[in-house]
This record gives structure tokens, sequence and C-alpha cells, in this order.
């Protein structure tokens, strides 16, 4: 896989985006992100592993406890760039017919694991 499609593909859950978002602000431990993020400590753990794999993410034990941070402060300039451009496009990206079943597909997934 392209190293820029996995970056990207990295960053298409909604989960995984407030995940870094949220590790923007500070370091953080699971518990910490299940406990704002409103989710199971197994899907926020699957979402860090994910991050962590590509190297977007990195854990720095403390004891029995593992205090996750960005690597790279880069990922939230990209960030600020894609937001930049969403606002410049407007909603042309969510109505693009080849995003739209996935986005769907997405949502609904988030909402019944929060059932």
């Amino acid at each position: 896989m392209d190293a820029a499609v996995a970056l990207f593909h990295s960053l298409s859950d909604g989960t995984r985006l407030a995940i870094v978002r949220r590790l923007a602000t500070g370091e953080a431990r699971v518990a910490d992100l299940v406990t704002e993020l409103g989710l199971a400590q197994s899907t926020v753990s699957a979402h860090v592993a994910c991050l962590r794999d590509c190297r977007l993410v990195e854990g720095r034990p403390q004891g029995r406890q593992v205090f996750y941070s960005l690597t790279r402060p880069e990922l939230m300039d990209l960030l600020a760039s894609a937001e930049t451009l969403l606002a410049a496009t407007g909603s042309a990206v969510a109505l693009c017919p080849n995003y739209v079943s996935d986005v769907t597909d997405s949502v609904q997934a988030s909402k019944e694991s929060l059932r």
C-alpha cells in the first residue's frame, strides 16, 4: 500500500480523528480516552493500536499504565490543512458519490457501537 494511502486511511475513521485531536492537547491513557469518547475500551484500544502501528502515536509506559501522545506535531498541520480545504470546498466532499455510502456506513456503525 502506498504510504500516502496508508496515512490517509489511518485518519479516515472518526474515532481515530477524535483520538488524534485529543492527543494534540497532551498525552492520555486508553482509560482517559474511553471516558472522554464514551466508547468501549476494546474499541479505543483497537484504534490506538492502529495509530501506533502507523507510527502516528507512541506509548510511554509508566508503571502499569501507558500514556499515549502524538509522535509528530506535523500531523496537526495536516489536519488544519484538511479543515481549510473542507471549508473551501463546502459540502462537495460529502456529496461525492464515491464516498457517500462509506460515510453512511461509518456513521451507522458508530451509532450501533454506542448502543
